[in-house]
């Protein structure tokens, strides 16, 4: 019984964990094309 309980727990914390991580792949990833963005817009706008 003691076993399951403490189980349920750290599944329930890997789960909270994964979240968290996601979202900060997320917003890496979006922080990533953004800045991506704004090179080529810049070299664009240069060569103009």
């Amino acid at each position: 019984m003691k076993k399951d309980k403490e189980n349920n727990i750290k599944n329930k914390e890997q789960r909270k964990f994964d979240k968290g991580q996601v979202f900060v792949k997320i917003m890496a990833g979006i922080l990533a094309i953004m800045m991506i963005m704004s090179v080529a817009g810049t070299l664009i706008y240069s060569l103009i």
